[in-house]
């Protein structure tokens, strides 16, 4: 192994270091106790050698976003690939979604900024979900629905966080809270059949 190879593997070392100490102690006092010089203490290493790897907290942060949504979209993917016909893929999308929440407590009060101040530029968007949207067009394109993609794809999008939200801060996800989920997506899929009913 080359001089460079082996300060590369060094440098992913000591990242990968901050970033496990990091999600440590954010899992044990929370997202808005996270700060660079616990972080330097927990991995014994000085302040300035987290800040070489890391311009700030908000960049620690954001990459767990990133891979929270990385995550996220994986099991989207499989998901949709374990079902045929949009209808049974919006189903399993929106389960998919509703499961990663609750077994990725952590990664996705973060992602969306539930329970500690948000930060706009960690927000995922639409296009982090394309998965989603390309189910939906299928869905329009199956009923031969006028609907409008983009604004089905923020109606699915906003009330399935709505749906998660609610149950994550009340820390309920049990039958009534999948009821409720279930209901949704069979009403959203309603619904596109009485808009192609109405052309």
């Amino acid at each position: 192994m080359g001089i460079s190879d082996r300060k590369q593997r060094d440098k992913d070392k000591v990242r990968c270091a901050i970033l496990e100490a990091s999600w440590n102690l954010a899992k044990n006092e929370g997202w808005q106790e996270l700060s660079i010089r616990k972080i330097a203490d927990a991995i014994e290493y000085s302040v300035p050698v987290i800040y070489r790897h890391f311009e700030n907290k908000q960049a620690i942060l954001s990459e767990f976003v990133r891979q929270g949504i990385e995550l996220l979209n994986r099991e989207l993917v499989r998901a949709k690939e374990q079902t045929t016909g949009p209808e049974e893929q919006l189903k399993a999308l929106a389960f998919a979604y509703w499961d990663f929440a609750f077994n990725n407590k952590e990664h996705y009060q973060l992602m969306f900024g539930l329970n500690m101040p948000c930060c706009k530029e960690n927000f995922p968007n639409s296009s982090d979900f394309t998965v989603i949207g390309d189910t939906i067009r299928e869905l329009i394109v199956t009923r031969k629905s006028n609907a409008d993609p983009k604004l089905k794809f923020h109606v699915f999008w906003s009330t399935l966080h709505g749906l998660v939200s609610i149950h994550m801060v009340n820390d309920d996800h049990e039958r009534l809270a999948v009821l409720v989920l279930r209901d949704f997506v069979e009403g959203f899929i309603a619904n596109m059949q009485r808009i192609e009913q109405s052309t």
